[in-house]
C-alpha cells in the first residue's frame, strides 16, 4: 500500500514540476510559438510545396505536430532543427488551414495558421506602340496587356534588354500604358513589355516590337498619311476616264452596227466598166486608164459589130 502511494507521490512531483518548468519557459520565453512557413504561399494546381515548422528553442528535444483543419497530418521529434513536410496542392481543401504544435513534455503552443493561395500564371503579353512623329522627335506610347492571369499584374517595358519604367501595377484587367519621347537619331528602337503576378518564377515576355528608323529629316507617317489621298485621286481618275470613253464607246459601236454589209449576193460597184470593141483599138486609151487582162465579167454581152475581149477597171476606195 505504501508503495502504491509512493509512486502517486512521484507522479504528482513530476507533474508539478514540469508544470513549474512550463510557467517557467512561459514566462522567460524559454519556450516560444513555433513558426510554420513555407518559400511560396501562392501556387498553381498540381504544384508540389514543402512546409517547415521550428521553434528557436534549441536545446529541449521538441515534438512537431501537423494539422490541417482538424486533421492531424504528421508528428516529427525534432532537436534544434525544423519538421520539415512535403505536400502536393491539387485541390481547394489543400489550401489550408495548416497549424504546427510544438511540445515539451506537457507544455505545447501552436503556430499561427498558414494558407496556400491559389493563382492562375499569366500568359505572354501583347505590346502596341502608338508613334506621333515631328520633325525633330518621336512621341511613343507603349501599351502592353496579358489576358490572362490572376490579377494584380504588374508591368514592366524595356528598350531592347534595358529596363525604361518601373513596375505598374494594374488590378483590373487593362493594358498598362508607358509614355516616352525619342530624338529622330535615325536608329531603330526595339521595345518589349514583361508581365508578372504574384507566382515566382512566371513572368512572360511580350513580342518584341521595333519602330522603323528615321533620319532628321525623314517623315516615316507620311506615307501612310498620303496614301490613302492618293489611292483616292487615282479612282477618281479612272472613273472619270470610263465615263469619259463610255459614250465614244457606244457612238462607234451603234456607227459600226448601222453600215450595210456584203455577203457576195451581188456584185459590187466599185469602179467604172467598160467594154472596148476591137474598132476602138487604136484610139487613145481613156486617161487613167491602163489595160490589164481580166477575168472577163460578161462573156456573152454584145457589142456594136465587137466581141468583147478586155476589160478596163478603174478601182476607187
Amino acid at each position: 500500500m505504501w508503495k502504491k502511494s509512493f509512486l502517486v507521490f512521484l507522479f504528482s512531483l513530476s507533474v508539478q514540476k514540469a508544470a513549474l518548468d512550463c510557467k517557467r519557459m512561459r514566462k522567460t520565453n524559454e519556450f516560444p510559438s513555433p513558426n510554420l512557413h513555407s518559400k511560396m504561399s501562392t501556387v498553381v494546381r498540381g504544384q508540389n510545396v514543402s512546409l517547415s515548422c521550428f521553434s528557436e528553442n534549441t536545446s529541449r528535444q521538441i515534438t512537431y505536430s501537423l494539422f490541417r483543419g482538424e486533421k492531424h497530418l504528421e508528428i516529427q521529434d525534432r532537436k534544434g532543427e525544423p519538421m520539415t513536410l512535403n505536400l502536393r496542392i491539387s485541390d481547394a481543401q489543400d489550401l489550408g488551414p495548416y497549424k504546427c504544435k510544438a511540445q515539451v513534455s506537457n507544455c505545447f503552443k501552436y503556430s499561427r495558421e498558414f494558407n496556400f493561395i491559389f493563382v492562375d500564371p499569366v500568359t505572354a503579353p501583347v505590346l502596341n506602340i502608338s508613334v506621333i512623329q515631328t520633325k525633330t522627335d518621336q512621341y511613343i506610347m507603349l501599351r502592353c496587356i496579358s489576358f490572362n492571369g490572376s490579377l494584380p499584374i504588374n508591368y514592366t517595358f524595356f528598350e531592347k534588354n534595358i529596363t525604361i519604367s518601373p513596375a505598374i501595377s494594374k488590378d483590373v484587367r487593362e493594358p498598362a500604358e508607358f509614355n516616352l519621347t525619342n530624338n529622330n537619331s535615325g536608329e531603330g528602337k526595339e521595345y518589349k513589355c514583361e508581365a508578372k503576378n504574384t507566382l515566382p518564377d512566371h513572368a512572360k515576355y511580350s513580342q518584341p516590337v521595333t519602330i522603323p528608323s528615321t533620319g532628321g529629316d525623314s517623315c516615316p507617317l507620311c506615307l501612310q498619311l498620303l496614301l490613302p489621298g492618293l489611292l483616292l485621286v487615282l479612282m477618281v481618275i479612272i472613273l472619270i476616264l470610263a465615263l469619259w470613253m463610255l459614250p465614244k464607246y457606244k457612238a462607234r459601236k451603234a456607227m459600226k452596227d448601222n453600215v450595210p454589209r456584203d455577203y457576195g449576193n451581188r456584185p459590187m460597184e466599185i469602179g467604172i466598166y467598160a467594154n472596148i470593141c476591137e474598132n476602138q483599138a487604136g484610139e487613145e486609151s481613156v486617161p487613167g486608164l491602163e489595160p490589164k487582162q481580166s477575168v472577163p465579167i460578161a462573156e456573152h454581152e454584145a457589142c456594136n459589130d465587137c466581141k468583147t475581149r478586155y476589160v478596163y477597171s478603174e478601182l476607187i476606195f
